[in-house]
């Protein structure tokens, strides 16, 4: 092999390698942190919070919800003093997605069974990527605000 094909295949293997590296980890990396329920004041609706963090380098969209406590589960964004239903949030690449009271948030309607203060309730998030993460949502008091 003479010296012009050895730095060839050199910097051909060299690049091969960065561009492996550059596809390997774009995948989303979601968890979830803060998940809560004010307990339901009635049996026919609720709401979730929670704050989905995304440390890959691809976003993400939340495409539903699921529990076994209502199968009437929707996704919500606030604009302005208005609540409207949304096939989709997205979950942006090296960021979060905050679901919190007066924004975007998760509906419960027709429950099934009303949780109380301390229960906590099972919900699946589906992603378009990043498949399905399961979540332990703790139910807090009606009037319940997280610190910021």
């Amino acid at each position: 092999m003479n010296r012009r094909t050895a730095i060839a295949a050199a910097l051909a293997l060299t690049s091969a390698l960065a561009l492996a590296g550059c596809g390997g980890d774009s995948a989303p990396k979601l968890s979830v942190a803060d998940p809560y329920m004010p307990q339901p004041v009635t049996q026919d609706m609720a709401g979730a919070f929670l704050v989905i963090k995304n440390s890959g380098s691809t976003a993400d969209q939340l495409t539903s919800v699921t529990s076994d406590i209502s199968k009437d589960i929707s996704i919500h964004k606030t604009v302005g003093s208005k609540m409207e239903e949304v096939p989709s949030l997205d979950v942006p690449a090296n960021g979060e997605l905050t679901l919190a009271r007066g924004g975007n948030h998760v509906m419960f309607m027709g429950l099934k069974k009303k949780p109380a203060e301390g229960d906590k309730v099972a919900i699946e998030l589906h992603f378009k990527t990043a498949g399905t993460v399961k979540v332990d949502v703790p139910v807090k008091s009606a009037t319940f605000a997280p610190k910021k």
